[in-house]
């Protein structure tokens, strides 16, 4: 078996000849130790390679999951028959859930923060990146009780972007090698292969071990205090020692509770699940009391609700005299101490499970299979009896009142304890949670820092994009058009849904949009970035956020949102129809920045002209969901003495920011927000690429956008992409937007292009305010209307004119007869604007 693709199951005989995958191969004995002697050499070759994106490993886990969910997948069918006898195909499930997007990036997020491999601003006035890198190679020494650890541990090894060789025992089965080659399987690229070696052999193979670990950054131990000290000398010096070793577990109970049937059961679904093997398993009940007499009347009570638990399936494999020995000299001893007036055991007659009351309240282990302590521990001897122990303590099941939770939890962690649950529920956990206290994928990573000249990096708001260009998964799939879009909104979960929107409506009905709070996140921080690229400065520039705010429309709230994750000065005044009361606070706090839409900024800006000017301290102006055409910018510039007139980002409510210009852009140029997304430039009329530089159908394939498949999105927009390197320096692809779909008109058998009115009014008539378009059908023929805003040198001949001299199809149409054209100048307040963003409606058809 070779490559990145699993193919059927290896036999017995095969498996015996090829138990080790390395990077995408099964391999033989023989092989692995020809291929261990140059380790260190495949190690640089891995790491000196395009990092491994996170999304890369993010797809292939969910792709994973969704089979191993389903038990007729043949992925699913092929694992099952890996698995260790004593495991049975529920491990697969539990795996799939462990493995789903949600899970893992809820985990990624928490641990390692937000876009955590990039080196981006932890604060945006300042020219400092930082981020999480890997540390290199991680070496994983596997248990030989789970078969279900070692793939997780590879998998967090994989997140925080590490090569990654692990151990299973040689006793082990090939699950570990499988699942890990069905998941390299799933990255058609071929890097998640690169990163990953699974080999089987016994820790008496010393030379292998230290030919392992030898290049190795950390190595993660897992096991107890024997396991690590075999592994310790084969730990180069200066190289991250992890250690997830045993632990112990105990349920403390308050007199509110130890007397309840819940908490009873509770415990006794804590010991029996997972026969105690678990970390997480209660080996002590401690109760907070002193009585003897409650002591063991607990503990009687606690026997009985174990004997209602069906006995555990015990194999003949699973024979083990050493731990029947255990058991029985641990029971023995307990009852020799009955006599002693210091003990009480309560044990099932076959042997099945044993509650051992023990009035001295020291930490003792148990030897585990349904065998658990009873205790006493008041509450003010808690810290001294178990803080020598605190190497060994992990989880601790609270039962009692509210106010017994919070007060014993903060004793417990003094004491320790580094997970605190409810009785019941101590083998449950959340994506994300700590394990022994600490992040598992912050000590596979080191925190980096990149200090850089101000002045030099003002507008860099990303270091990584300047080095390395992001690479994604290809995109696949039918395309997918607004219809789609809205009907996939009903199969959004509503754990998925806590962001409500409506688009602008622009072009249509207002449309809804649903994200999570994370996804909100995300893209408020991409948006942040842009800003910073396109000139912001959040150290010195004074922000009035003139966006619309009602309604669903989400433009003011997700600049304000932005703002907040930049540091920067904001008034948060929204667009309004007082435009005196604006001005006058522009003024009066020293505003020098607006935000807002080109059509209400505008308006703004010449009904309060006067005050404005006098004023003169505007210097910059970023506008979203419109453009500013030529002549309006040279008005800005030339009256106003504003500085930057740029696009504060390009975007959609259903995707969120798709790019942003940066100091270089011009005009409808963009970069992508290639950490976000994927961009296509098709042909209009099909599925198919256009070739380099030419002008087609914009679609983008949203990329980790959590409970919903956004993959390529036909936007309605038209476009170009952008070849060459930008002057800015980054290697985030370009593209020019060359207008909406729906502003090119069929009119009198014509297609005819608003764009090319809003140019010519500009270029030859001297017009520099809005130009909307109005079609409408009389007896006669189509009329289209070209609405103009009045301003004081407003000459409808010499615009009529314009249009007809520079537009071959539009004269061509007016010569035959088959349209009337009209220019029709009106007052700014006139033109037909979108309600929720006071977006201007580029073209009305109204001929029905």
């Amino acid at each position: 078996m070779t490559g990145n693709t699993t193919g059927d199951t290896l036999g017995d005989t095969a498996a015996s000849t090829a138990p080790h995958y390395w990077q995408g191969s099964f391999i033989s004995d023989e092989e692995a130790a020809r291929r261990l002697l140059g380790w260190p050499a495949a190690v640089e070759a891995a790491l000196g390679a395009p990092p491994l994106e996170p999304e890369t490993v993010l797809a292939a886990c969910d792709a994973l999951a969704q089979s191993l969910l389903d038990p007729a997948h043949p992925v699913h069918v092929r694992l099952v028959t890996h698995l260790p006898e004593t495991e049975g195909p529920a491990i697969l499930t539990e795996l799939g859930q462990a493995l789903c997007r949600r899970e893992l990036t809820r985990k990624l997020r928490r641990e390692l923060g937000a876009a955590p491999d990039r080196l981006n601003r932890p604060d945006s006035r300042e020219s400092v990146y930082e981020a999480w890198a890997p540390v290199g190679l991680v070496a994983h020494i596997a248990p030989g009780n789970s078969a279900g650890v070692a793939p997780l541990s590879i998998v967090e090894g994989l997140l925080a972007g590490n090569v990654n060789i692990l151990k299973t025992s040689g006793a082990d089965t090939l699950f570990a090698q499988h699942l890990m080659a069905e998941l390299a399987a799933l990255d058609p690229g071929g890097r998640l292969a690169e990163h990953i070696v699974v080999l089987r052999f016994p820790s008496s193979r010393r030379e292998w071990l230290r030919l392992m670990c030898e290049p190795a950054d950390a190595v993660a131990v897992w096991g107890g205090e024997e396991a690590v000290e075999g592994i310790a000398p084969h730990v180069p010096k200066g190289c991250r020692l992890v250690e997830w070793g045993h632990r112990i577990s105990f349920a403390y109970l308050t007199a509110d509770a130890w007397s309840d049937p819940a908490v009873l059961d509770g415990v006794a679904d804590d010991v029996c699940r997972y026969e105690q093997q678990a970390c997480s398993s209660p080996q002590v009940v401690y109760l907070d009391s002193e009585d003897t007499s409650e002591l063991f009347a607990f503990a009687e009570r606690l026997a009985d609700a174990l004997a209602s638990w069906p006995p555990a399936r015990v194999t003949v494999a699973e024979a083990d005299p050493a731990r029947d020995a255990e058991l029985t000299t641990t029971e023995l001893v307990a009852r020799l101490e009955e006599h002693l007036g210091l003990t009480r055991v309560f044990a099932a007659r076959e042997g099945s499970w044993r509650v051992m009351a023990d009035t001295r309240s020291a930490l003792t282990a148990s030897p585990l299979h349904r065998s658990v302590w009873v205790k006493p521990l008041p509450r003010e001897r808690i810290v001294p009896t178990l803080r020598p122990m605190r190497r060994y303590l992990q989880t601790a099941a609270v039962a009692g009142g509210r106010t017994d939770l919070a007060e014993l939890s903060r004793t417990l962690i003094v004491a320790g304890v580094t997970r605190v649950t409810p009785v019941g529920a101590m083998h449950a956990s959340y994506a994300g949670e700590p394990h022994d206290g600490v992040y598992a994928l912050q000590r596979y990573s080191r925190r980096v820092a990149v200090q850089a000249d101000a002045g030099l990096f003002a507008t860099t708001a990303c270091l990584d994009d300047l080095a390395r260009p992001v690479s994604l998964p290809v995109p696949s799939g039918p395309l997918l058009g607004k219809d789609d879009v809205r009907e996939r909104n009903s199969w959004v979960a509503l754990a998925d849904a806590e962001l409500y929107f409506h688009s602008g409506g622009s072009t249509g009905e207002p449309a809804l949009s649903l994200f999570s709070y994370e996804d909100y996140d995300t893209q408020m921080r991409a948006a942040a970035r842009g800003l910073l690229a396109a000139g912001y400065d959040p150290a010195s520039d004074r922000t009035a956020n003139l966006f619309y705010c009602g309604g669903m429309y989400g433009g003011f709230i997700s600049f304000f949102s932005v703002l907040e994750r930049l540091g920067g000065v904001q008034l948060p005044l929204a667009a309004g129809p007082d435009h005196r009361a604006t001005a006058r606070t522009l003024i009066e706090h020293g505003a020098d920045t607006l935000f807002g839409m080109p059509s209400y900024l505008w308006q703004l800006l010449h009904a309060e002209g006067d005050a404005l000017r006098a004023y003169g301290g505007l210097r910059k102006v970023f506008y979203g969901g419109e453009h500013f055409t030529p002549g309006q910018r040279r008005v800005l510039k030339e009256e106003f003495g504003i500085q930057v007139v740029r696009s504060i980002t390009y975007g959609s409510t259903d995707l969120g920011p798709l790019g942003y210009q940066c100091v270089h852009g011009e005009g409808g140029v963009h970069h992508l927000h290639a950490d976000l997304h994927s961009l296509e430039v098709v042909e209009p009329g099909e599925d198919r690429p256009v070739p380099p530089g030419a002008t087609g159908r914009l679609v983008f394939s949203t990329h980790a956008r959590r409970g919903q498949e956004l993959g390529r999105y036909v936007i309605g927009d038209l476009g170009r992409e952008v070849p060459g390197r930008c002057p800015c320096g980054s290697l985030a692809p370009r593209f020019e937007l060359l207008g909406r779909v729906g502003d090119v008109m069929r009119v009198a058998t014509y297609f005819l292009d608003r764009r090319r009115f809003v140019s010519l009014a500009g270029e030859r008539g001297g017009h520099s305010g809005e130009v909307q378009i109005l079609l409408e059908r009389t007896p006669a023929r189509e009329r289209l209307t070209v609405r103009v805003e009045r301003v004081d040198d407003t000459d409808p001949a010499r615009l009529r004119e314009a249009f007809l001299s520079g537009y071959p199809e539009l004269r061509t149409a007016v010569e035959e007869d088959l349209l009337e054209l009209r220019v029709e100048p009106v007052d700014s307040s006139a033109l037909e604007r979108v309600p929720s963003s006071g977006k201007l409606r580029p073209v009305i058809d109204a001929r029905g």
